[in-house]
C-alpha cells in the first residue's frame, strides 16, 4: 500500500491539475491564461469559507507569495477554530486551471461544449437584450431566477424583484426544505439543535459525521465524548454516524415515520411525556394522541423491521434523559413523499419530552431584536436592510398551482416547478432562467427531464466558478470570483445570542472574475434597473447594514466573527439567571426562574401546534400527523438511497483538484447476500437501471447495508466533458430518480427502486 504523506498528496494534486489537457484548451479558464503571480495578504484575513453551505468562519493568508493557508477562526468557538477537508482545499479551487476566469458565450448546440470567450460588457448587453425581449413578449414572470441559499441568492433575487418576476427559487426542495416547513407548521419558525449539550440523541440518518456542519458535528462529538451522550441511529446503511453510535438499527427505507410515531405512542401511553409543558404551551395534543394511539411499537416493527421491544426501550431511555435529549430532524439518507409527516412526527416527539428551549434540546434563534426585547434595552446591535422601493410583481408564481404548497411560496419555492413550467406551460411557460451557483442537473431528479426543460427555454444564464453540468447548457456563463477573492455583506449568524461575520478577500482577483453582488448590480444597470441597487459598492452596503456604525463594521472585519451577550434559552434556569444578571433592565424572571411565560410562537394560536387548522385548510386531511403508506420500488427492485460524503459538497466540489484526488468515484454499496445472488464481487462493473435511466459503476460489497438496499454517494458521474476530473466518474444518482414532488413540502423524491446486474 502506498504511503500517503503530505509530499505524495501535493504531488498527486499537482499532477491532477496539470494532466487535464482540456483545462488549457477550454476558453475562459485559468489554464487558458498566462501564469500570473498570486497577490494577497501575508497577514491573516478573517473571512468565511464557501466550500459547502455551512460557511464556517475562517482565518486565511498568503504564505511565501503562492500558497494560501486556510484555518478556522478561533473567535467562533462552537466551530472549534477549525475547517474540514473541504474547507482546507479552498486554495485548490483558487488555483485550478479548469476554473472559469472570463465570461463565456455558447456558440454550438446546448451541451455540445462549444464556447467563445467574451468581455463583460458584451455579456451584459446580450443578457439585457434577451431578457428584455422575453419580458416584452411574455412578461417578466416568464423568467425564473434560482440560486443556492446563502450569500449568493440575495442580490440575484433583488434583481428578480426589480425585473418584475415573482419566480425566485433556492435549492431547498432538493435538500433541507422538509424540516423547515414542518417546523413552520408546528412552531411558526425554524428551529435549531443543541446537540453539544444533549445526553441522549436519536438520529434518523442525519449523517453529520460525513455531511459535515462544523458547529453541529463538533457539538455531537462533544456530547458523545465529553458528556457520555448515547447516540441511537436508525438508517438502512452502516454510515459513519451509525459507526459512532451506541446502537444502529438497519431500518427499512421509507419507514422512519413509523418508528417516530411509535416513539410518540409510547411516550403518551406510558405517561412519559411532559404534561405541564403540553398543557401550557401546546394545542392539538388530544387530536394527536388519539391518532397515535394505534401506532404501537409492534405495528412499527411490522413495517420498519425495528424490533418493538427496542422501540419501547428507547422511548423510555429518551424520557429518562429529557429534557436534555433530542430527536434530530436534519438531513437523512431516505427521502419519501411523506417528508412532511416524518419531520412533524420527529418534532412532535421533541415536544412531548419538553425539550423546547432547554439545553440539549431544540430552540429558536435569538437575533438582536428578540434578544434586546428580553434585555429591556438595545444591548446588542442589529442589522438593517437597505430601504429600496421595489416594484411588486403582478403575476402569480409558477408554483402557486396548488394551495397545499402555500408555506413554500415565501420560503424558497418548489425548485423543480421551473421544469414543469418550461415543459407543460402550467400555469404559464418559463422561457428564461437566470441562476447563480446552483446545479440542478446534479441535484434535481430525472436528469433527462432537466435537459429537456433547459432545451425548451429561450435563454439561460449561469453564474458559477466552473462550467458545471448545468452551466454546460447555458447561453452565457458569468465567472464568479471564488470566496477567497471577494467581499460580501455582513451576515447574521445568531444562535442562542446574536452573532455576525463577514467575508473579505484574502487574495487579489485572478483573471477577470467578479463577485456575484457586482455581477447582478451590473446586469441591473444593463437592463435599466440601476435605481433599485442604490449602493455604490459592497462597502457602502455594509455600512448601510450596520446603520453607518463604522466602529462596529471594523470590529466585525478585524475579528471575523463577533458574538454579543450571553447565550439564552428561555426555559433553561441557569442561562436565564446569567442573562438577567448581565443586564439591569432585563425582563423579570418567572417564579420558576425561567422566561417560559414569554415564550410565544408564530403560529395562528401563538402556541406549538401538534395539530394544525392552518395545515388542514391548505392541505385537507393533513391537519393531524398520521401515517400514510409509500411505495418506493417495484417488487423485483432494490431500494436505491443516496447520501453525503465528508470529501464533497453535493454536486459542487467533485472537480476541485485536491478533493477529486481524495475521492473521484462513488462505488455502489451492496450486501454480500445480494451480491452473491447476482454473482457480483467488490470492484466488479455493474449496471443500475429502472424506468427513469441507467448508470454504470463499480460494486462495493459490504455487510454495512440492508440486503434489499443499495447506496451511492451523490454528486458523481458528471456527463459534461468541461469537468475533466469528474466526467464519467461513478454513478449519476439523479439519472435514476423519478420526477415526483412530495405533498406540502414540495421535496424531490430521492429514494427509488433499481435493478442491479453485473456487466
Amino acid at each position: 500500500m502506498m504511503k500517503l504523506d503530505r509530499r505524495t498528496f501535493m504531488k498527486g494534486a499537482g499532477a491532477s491539475t496539470a494532466g487535464c489537457a482540456l483545462a488549457s484548451l477550454l476558453p475562459g479558464t485559468l489554464g487558458a491564461l498566462e501564469q500570473t503571480e498570486l497577490k494577497g495578504s501575508a497577514i491573516e484575513v478573517k473571512s468565511i469559507c464557501e466550500m459547502c453551505s455551512t460557511r464556517c468562519p475562517i482565518s486565511a493568508r498568503i504564505v511565501n507569495g503562492k500558497n494560501v493557508s486556510i484555518l478556522g477562526n478561533a473567535n467562533a468557538k462552537s466551530f472549534g477554530g477549525a475547517v474540514c477537508a473541504r474547507g482546507g482545499a479552498g486554495h485548490s479551487l483558487l488555483y485550478d486551471k479548469q476554473r472559469l476566469v472570463k465570461p463565456l458565450k455558447r456558440v454550438g448546440e446546448r451541451g455540445e461544449g462549444q464556447w467563445k470567450e467574451i468581455e463583460w460588457d458584451e455579456a451584459y448587453a446580450l443578457i439585457a437584450d434577451k431578457l428584455g425581449t422575453i419580458k416584452e413578449k411574455y412578461g417578466p414572470e416568464a423568467v425564473s431566477f434560482s440560486s443556492k441559499s446563502g450569500s449568493n441568492h440575495k442580490h440575484l433575487f433583488h434583481l428578480a424583484k426589480a425585473f418584475g418576476s415573482p419566480n425566485t427559487f433556492n435549492h431547498g426542495t432538493t435538500c433541507p426544505t422538509a424540516y423547515k416547513i414542518a417546523a413552520f407548521a408546528i412552531f411558526g419558525t425554524k428551529m435549531k439543535r443543541d446537540l453539544g449539550n444533549s445526553k441522549y440523541i436519536i438520529n434518523f440518518g442525519h449523517n453529520i459525521y460525513e455531511g459535515i456542519n462544523m458547529s453541529e458535528t463538533r457539538g455531537m462529538m462533544k456530547a458523545q465524548a465529553d458528556r457520555g451522550a448515547k447516540l441511537v441511529v436508525f438508517e438502512p446503511r452502516f454510515s459513519v454516524v451509525a459507526d459512532k453510535g451506541d446502537e444502529w438499527h438497519a431500518i427499512k427505507p421509507g419507514t422512519d415515520v413509523t418508528v417516530a410515531l411509535a416513539l410518540c405512542h409510547v411516550l403518551i401511553k406510558d405517561n412519559l411525556y411532559d404534561k405541564a409543558f403540553i398543557e401550557r404551551h401546546v394545542i392539538g395534543f388530544d387530536e394527536f394522541a388519539k391518532e397515535v394511539a394505534g401506532y404501537t411499537p409492534e405495528w412499527a416493527e411490522s413495517i420498519s423491521d425495528v424490533p418493538a421491544e427496542d422501540i419501547r426501550r428507547i422511548a423510555h431511555e429518551l424520557a429518562a434523559a429529557a429534557p436534555h435529549a433530542v430527536i434530530d430532524f436534519g438531513h437523512r439518507a431516505t427521502f419519501t413523499t411523506e417528508e412532511f409527516e416524518m419531520r412533524r412526527a420527529i418534532f412532535a416527539a421533541n415536544v412531548l419530552i419538553g425539550n423546547i428551549e432547554r439545553k440539549g434540546g431544540i430552540y429558536a434563534g435569538k437575533k438582536a431584536k428578540t434578544y434586546n426585547k428580553f434585555a429591556g434595552a438595545d444591548v446588542t446591535p442589529g442589522l438593517a436592510k437597505p430601504k429600496v422601493d421595489m416594484p411588486k410583481p403582478t403575476a402569480k408564481r409558477i408554483d402557486m398551482v396548488d394551495q397545499q404548497y402555500e408555506m413554500l411560496w415565501s420560503n424558497g419555492g418548489i425548485y423543480q416547478s421551473i421544469l414543469d413550467s418550461a415543459l407543460d406551460e402550467v400555469p404559464y411557460k418559463t422561457r428564461g432562467w437566470v441562476m447563480s451557483r446552483t446545479n440542478p442537473m446534479q441535484t434535481m431528479t430525472d436528469r433527462a427531464r432537466v435537459v429537456k426543460a433547459m432545451n425548451a427555454m429561450d435563454f439561460i444564464v449561469c453564474c458559477d466558478v466552473y462550467v458545471s453540468e448545468t452551466a454546460a447548457y447555458a447561453d452565457v456563463i458569468l465567472p464568479e470570483s471564488t470566496y477567497l477573492e471577494r467581499s460580501e455583506e455582513v451576515f447574521d449568524k445568531s444562535g442562542k445570542n446574536p452573532a455576525y461575520y463577514v467575508r473579505q478577500p484574502v487574495v487579489e482577483t485572478i483573471g477577470d472574475t467578479r463577485p456575484s453582488w457586482q455581477i447582478w448590480k451590473q446586469v441591473a444597470d444593463a437592463l435599466g434597473l440601476g435605481q433599485y441597487f442604490p449602493w455604490e459598492n459592497i462597502e457602502t452596503l455594509q455600512l448601510l447594514q450596520v446603520k453607518k456604525d463604522a466602529k462596529l463594521l471594523n470590529r466585525i472585519k478585524q475579528e471575523g466573527y463577533v458574538s454579543f451577550g450571553k447565550p439564552l434559552m428561555l426555559r433553561e434556569p441557569e442561562m436565564v439567571a446569567n442573562f438577567a444578571a448581565q443586564y439591569d433592565t432585563a425582563r423579570t424572571l418567572d417564579e420558576d426562574g425561567t422566561y417560559a411565560s414569554a415564550m410565544k410562537f408564530k403560529t395562528p394560536s401563538g402556541k406549538i401546534e401538534l395539530s394544525s387548522a392552518k395545515v388542514e385548510k391548505m392541505a385537507p386531511g393533513r391537519g393531524v400527523i398520521k401515517y400514510r403508506e409509500v411505495n418506493l420500488k417495484k417488487a423485483d427492485e432494490l431500494f436505491f438511497i443516496q447520501g453525503k460524503t465528508a470529501i464533497h459538497t453535493n454536486g459542487a466540489t467533485h472537480n476541485v483538484p485536491y478533493l477529486a484526488n481524495l475521492m473521484s468515484d462513488n462505488a455502489v454499496w451492496i450486501h454480500p447476500l445480494t451480491a452473491g445472488l447476482l454473482g457480483i464481487k467488490s470492484g466488479d462493473a455493474i449496471r443500475l437501471h429502472n424506468d427513469v435511466g441507467s448508470e454504470e459503476g463499480k460494486a462495493l460489497v459490504t455487510p454495512g447495508i440492508r440486503p434489499d438496499t443499495v447506496f451511492a454517494y451523490m454528486g458523481f458521474g458528471s456527463k459534461n466533458k468541461e469537468l475533466a476530473r469528474a466526467f464519467g466518474k461513478g454513478v449519476h444518482c439523479g439519472n435514476l430518480l423519478p420526477h415526483v414532488t412530495a405533498p406540502v413540502v414540495g421535496m424531490n423524491l430521492h429514494t427509488t427502486g433499481v435493478k442491479v446486474e453485473k456487466i
